[in-house]
């Protein structure tokens, strides 16, 4: 080592010292014999850790291919990327389709107008009531897909009539549901023909705009869609008292349309308010109707 045999040589060079060869041989010799113990023991440390290594491997490999480890690892590997794969569906896939038949049906408020015949407008209208129910949605992590489309372009690009609306909205709502095999509900969103006296309620000294669920008996989906919407009226009803109600029209209805209702099994038409309401209190509502949606969707993934 270095620094011994700098030790050595000041011991032999030092003229004040001057001690015997003798005994600087002997000194020598036991620094040296010290120095080869310690890198002994350093060698013995190494090899007993390096051996240690070995034995976990070997044991982790007994493990896994004569107890079934191999299958524990595959079981939580598996687990890990479907776990990463569910929180991706979840993130990126819409659960929540919202459309509108009607979609220039308007407010008062937003057309200048004073005559609910004139309600009526291409950009300021219900469309913004779904938008809105779109981002509230995703502020609780529920993508929702919203249709833009202009079904009244679509009318008059095609010949159709008011009437076929639904017809329209129908491709549309098809095209979805392949598209995104993850949606869970449905909702046309329209506003009323009332007048507010009837689409208005006041709770703690705030005006919402009151929701009517909207359920065709004329299609087999029926049942199904009645228990959604008595459940989303539940569910509103404890929160909002007197905001919502179930409407339920049958074979007398001059239309005799299912609503596209046939075509899913939670598909719902929502009259929010009507024409004499702000979209203050249209917001108010689908904010509440959002807090529904999302209780709905946690206890069905439970």
């Amino acid at each position: 080592m270095r620094i011994d045999q700098d030790l050595f040589h000041h011991i032999k060079e030092s003229s004040f010292m001057n001690p015997r060869d003798e005994f600087v041989k002997e000194t020598e010799i036991m620094l040296r014999k010290a120095a080869r113990k310690q890198n002994r023991r350093k060698k013995l440390k190494l090899a007993s850790i390096a051996s240690s290594g070995l034995l976990v491997c070997i044991l982790t490999l007994f493990w896994i291919f004569s107890f079934n480890g191999k299958q524990f690892i595959y079981n939580t590997v598996s687990s890990y990327h479907s776990n990463q794969s569910q929180i991706l569906t979840t993130t990126l896939d819409p659960q929540v389709y919202i459309y509108h038949s009607h979609n220039y049906e308007s407010f008062l408020s937003e057309t200048n107008s004073t005559s609910p015949r004139n309600a009526s407008h291409p950009t300021k209208n219900i469309t913004l009531v779904g938008e809105r129910l779109k981002e509230t949605l995703a502020k609780k992590d529920i993508q929702a897909q919203h249709e833009t489309k202009d079904i009244n372009a679509i009318l008059l690009e095609r010949g159709l009539s008011f009437q076929d609306s639904y017809s329209v909205t129908k491709e549309l709502l098809e095209n979805n549901l392949e598209k995104y095999p993850n949606i869970r509900m449905t909702f046309d969103i329209h506003r009323d023909s009332d007048t507010r006296s009837h689409t208005t309620v006041q709770i703690e000294d705030t005006d919402y705009a009151k929701i009517h669920f909207v359920i065709s008996e004329l299609n087999p989906n029926y049942q199904q869609n009645l228990t959604f919407a008595q459940t989303l009226h539940e569910k509103l009803q404890k929160k909002y008292p007197g905001i919502s109600k179930v409407i339920l029209t049958n074979s007398t209805n001059t239309t005799k349309s299912t609503y596209n209702q046939d075509v899913f099994n939670q598909a719902v038409l929502i009259n929010i308010g009507g024409y004499d309401n702000t979209l203050e209190e249209e917001y108010r509502s689908v904010d509440a109707l959002a807090e529904v949606i999302d209780e709905i969707l946690k206890e069905e993934i439970k």
